[in-house]
């Protein structure tokens, strides 16, 4: 779950049939998005302050987990076929999530055989580094104290592989929602971030590291001063003014649930007729977006109080397509493919023509997150499904021919739901009061 955001937005929508301008809407920015896909290229080598704000270097969050454990780690093959897909529609920055099993160097490695093989082949890492706290993922975590021995490691290997792969490896991101307090089962106070990220500042000084790779934190909106009180406080000051930039997640889609009231806003329903026109949905999808500018607006205020010249970019945000809980037809109804789609496309023009990076969750469906629930929404963030279907934000690229050639797991990339609008549209719902 997500924090509740102080206010409420509501936005215009537009007055457009339901489906009237979709493709349109669509297709402008997946030309926008794809920048760098056509353009030929030596071997670059980008550093982060070239490639955090630059729309040529759309961003991506990244996992290649297809099975439901990740002890069914993913091939270097299965691997490079997702890096291939994602570089066809433009994606040339990449975040992981944890070097403690084998997958983020694997990832790396692919790149690099990849970039052997294809000079004109690009595509970077930002690298994350779990943080735990003491007795984390037990009945008794003690968010007062660290694991400090299993820090440690973390670190010793995120660095390793940055040393390893400078040409790959620009950011390094110092925990994963450590510090927010819903991470019941394993957060952290700012001071033990800080710690680990002073750690990485000065072996980037001492030249243990190179000077341009960037040291961040990724967290949710909240721990980085946009929330409560209770996030602020002289560490979380001192880590902005030790990280290189500020990397935030943004979650209207589960405050759905958790904060309704600007999910609903004026939705006038028929209680005879759960699916409304496009107007409706789209103004509630306008509303997500406007919840996402103000949350990364309350952490740029926060953060240029401490320092005026620190950046803020999005670490994560994203939408499921599927949900049977809080987000189906009996909770807020925002789960189906069109709002994502509408999100995806929404967040990808206000960052890109605002000079904000933006990690988004997530590329493919990863079944193992809820491998108990199919239908749990946690498994259905991708742009892609498991087997390499492409989403509905994703259809106007398979009509170009984007992915002609390509193959996940040996299934060619083809539209969801058979390209069947109709189809689609069964499972299209209007906000929920």
């Amino acid at each position: 779950m997500r924090p509740l955001s102080p206010s409420q937005h509501r936005l215009a929508g537009t007055g457009n049939s339901f489906w009237g301008v979709a493709f349109m809407f669509f297709l402008s920015v997946v030309i926008a998005s794809c920048g760098p896909a056509n353009e030929k290229h030596t071997m670059h080598d980008q550093t982060a302050s070239e490639l955090l704000g630059n729309p040529k270097y759309p961003a991506i969050c990244y996992g290649g987990y297809r099975g439901l454990s990740r002890s069914e780690q993913p091939t270097l093959v299965e691997l490079k076929d997702d890096m291939k897909i994602l570089h066809a529609m433009g994606i040339r920055f990449l975040r992981t999530y944890n070097v403690q099993l084998p997958h983020a160097a694997n990832v790396v490695k692919a790149i690099s055989e990849l970039k052997q093989e294809d000079p004109d082949f690009e595509m970077y890492v930002m690298l994350g580094a779990w943080i735990d706290c003491a007795g984390a993922w037990t009945d008794a975590p003690n968010h007062n104290e660290q694991d400090f021995e299993g820090n440690q490691e973390e670190i010793e290997r995120a660095v390793a592989l940055a040393q390893q792969h400078p040409d790959i490896v620009k950011v390094i991101a110092v925990g994963n929602e450590a510090m927010v307090h819903w991470a019941a089962s394993y957060f952290v106070a700012p001071k033990v971030i800080l710690q680990w990220v002073n750690h990485l500042q000065g072996l980037k000084a001492q030249g243990a590291l190179p000077s341009d790779l960037w040291v961040t934190c990724s967290d949710n909106f909240a721990s980085w001063g946009g929330g409560g009180n209770e996030y602020h406080n002289e560490d979380l000051n001192a880590l902005i003014e030790a990280v290189d930039y500020v990397s935030m997640h943004t979650y209207p889609f589960h405050d759905t649930h958790y904060n309704p009231v600007f999910w609903s806003a004026d939705v006038q329903q028929d209680a005879q007729d759960s699916t409304l026109g496009q107007g409706t949905i789209e103004q509630a999808m306008a509303r997500a977006l406007a919840y996402s500018q103000n949350q990364y607006a309350q952490v740029v205020k926060y953060v240029e109080a401490i320092d005026e010249n620190k950046k803020v970019h999005i670490g994560e945000t994203g939408w499921a397509s599927v949900s049977d809980g809080f987000y189906g037809p009996e909770g807020s109804r925002a789960a189906d493919e069109y709002k994502q789609a509408l999100f995806y496309q929404g967040m990808r023009q206000w960052t890109q023509s605002s000079g904000i990076s933006c990690f988004y969750f997530e590329a493919f469906d990863e079944p193992w997150k809820s491998a108990a629930n199919p239908t749990d929404s946690e498994n259905h963030f991708g742009l892609f499904k498991a087997e390499g279907e492409a989403k509905y934000a994703l259809w106007p690229m398979v009509a170009a021919g984007t992915f002609n050639g390509l193959t996940r797991d040996g299934h060619t990339i083809t539209n969801s739901y058979a390209g069947q609008r109709e189809m689609l549209d069964r499972h299209v719902l209007a906000p929920n009061r």
